[in-house]
């Protein structure tokens, strides 16, 4: 059942670069039925973006990016290991960004793609949306260890890791990314689903 929301006003405090900061004035629907009292929130204005877990099933691998992530450096190690991701540019869809990302990120091309989820990770101050997705790919012996857009400040690392390890990485506390994280848990189900003979949908 959709809810209601009322804003009565809406306005940018803060742009620069990918980032927008709206400031709204709304109120909604209370769990009651009636409408709440007027607040004000702010919204990190992201937009929607993907994320894709490049999976080679026939050598059962798998490919994380590795590279430096600012907001990290105060209560997090600077470095973190990711599955290829990025913001949906303008007008192209979902699977296009996917498969552009994946190129330009690890120097692969999907075969297929599978999606896994889609979530807010931090809703409680940004409207970005991630459209996480399993990447079947055939791992290329000639593809670069290291990708990035260097105009963008980009330096990726890319790590091929066959899928028990990455998982064991996982289970260590290594992955602190969320989409990662959600990824490699769904591969992990998936298998044993798989390996039980259920439904791996």
């Amino acid at each position: 059942m959709k809810r209601q929301v009322d804003i009565s006003q809406q306005r940018i405090v803060f742009q620069r670069s990918i980032f927008s900061i709206v400031e709204l004035e709304l109120r909604h629907e209370l769990f009651d039925g009636s409408m709440g009292d007027p607040i004000t929130r702010l919204v990190l204005e992201r937009g929607d973006s993907v994320a894709v877990l490049p999976h080679d099933p026939h050598a059962n691998m798998v490919l994380l990016c590795e590279q430096f992530r600012a907001p990290t450096i105060s209560r997090g190690p600077g470095w973190l290991l990711e599955i290829p991701a990025g913001m949906v540019d303008g007008k192209e869809g979902i699977e296009t960004c996917a498969r552009r990302e994946m190129s330009e990120e690890t120097g692969h091309e999907v075969q297929a793609l599978t999606p896994i989820a889609t979530v807010y990770p931090s809703p409680g101050g940004s409207s970005e949306r991630i459209h996480i997705l399993l990447g079947e790919i055939a791992l290329r012996a000639d593809a670069p260890d290291t990708a990035g857009a260097a105009q963008e400040g980009e330096d990726i690392r890319i790590i091929r890791l066959p899928v028990e390890a990455a998982l064991a990485r996982l289970r260590a506390g290594d992955i602190l990314d969320a989409k990662t994280l959600i990824a490699l848990q769904w591969l992990e189900l998936s298998a044993a689903r798989q390996e039980l003979g259920g439904d791996t949908s």
